[in-house]
């Protein structure tokens, strides 16, 4: 059994993949991202041990809701920081005809070693990567995230090549990523894959903060606004979101 640390659950979550989704809220994440609002999943060992088992049988409570789209999201924290428990998560998963999704960071990936070899056979199992640019920037995304975006281009290319579908949620930060040229650059990373089929902006917001003074915590955007509906809107037209969204209509 890989019991795996989990920070909490949702029941009824619609915005992290398609339809309502259960979520499981894994603990323990590498990067540092200055906008994180959940510096609470930071600490692996912070979360409770579940089974996966038993994090199954609760989701199957709520699958009545789900209609033909939904299943079951692992969010964190970072997700693939504990892979042995995926693996045992999503194959029982399966086993119930779950649609399975993760939304992950990317910053544990390798093409090396056991790793790898576990996140291969993972990969059957999931149905939907949720991903994002932190910042197209290397440098920048250094200073954005304390944490090197190599490996997460890396994995976007990975998963092109094995035709894995991803959504997109670019995170757009006055002073950040907010910049029509980071944005250009990082549309045209985006055209270079064939496995994208949504993008979305993400509006920055400081309704983490309060988790950080609880934490005892220095809140390092406290300066930074939110962006405006017009540079939303900008980020919305160089990412080409409406292409990308197009497929959704085919949904409903």
């Amino acid at each position: 059994m890989s019991a795996g640390y989990i920070h909490s659950t949702e029941s009824f979550g619609s915005v992290d993949g398609p339809g309502v989704r259960y979520i499981i809220f894994t603990s323990g994440c590498p990067m540092r991202c200055k906008y994180c609002h959940n510096p609470d999943t930071w600490n692996l060992t912070g979360g409770k041990l579940m089974e996966p088992k038993d994090l199954i049988s609760d989701a199957l409570k709520c699958k009545s809701y789900w209609n033909k789209y939904g299943g079951i999201t692992v969010s964190g924290g970072e997700p693939l920081f504990q892979l042995d428990f995926l693996l045992e998560l999503f194959t029982l998963a399966k086993e119930k005809n779950i649609n399975t999704c993760i939304d992950t960071s990317g910053a544990p990936f390798t093409t090396e070693g056991e790793w790898f070899e576990k996140f291969n056979k993972l990969l059957p199992l999931c149905d939907l990567f949720l991903l994002d640019i932190k910042h197209i920037d290397e440098d920048e995304h250094l200073k954005l995230t304390s944490h090197t975006g190599k490996n997460i281009k890396q994995l976007f290319k990975y998963l092109d090549e094995k035709k894995k579908p991803i959504w997109i949620r670019h995170v757009l930060v006055p002073g950040f990523t907010d910049n029509d040229e980071y944005l250009e650059r990082t549309r045209d990373f985006i055209r270079e894959l064939h496995n994208v089929e949504r993008v979305e902006i993400l509006p920055y917001h400081s309704l983490g903060k309060m988790k950080y003074d609880k934490l005892g915590l220095d809140y390092p955007l406290k300066e930074t606004p939110s962006p405006s509906k017009e540079r939303i809107e900008n980020a919305k037209r160089i990412l080409e979101c409406e292409k990308y969204n197009e497929w959704r209509k085919t949904l409903e």
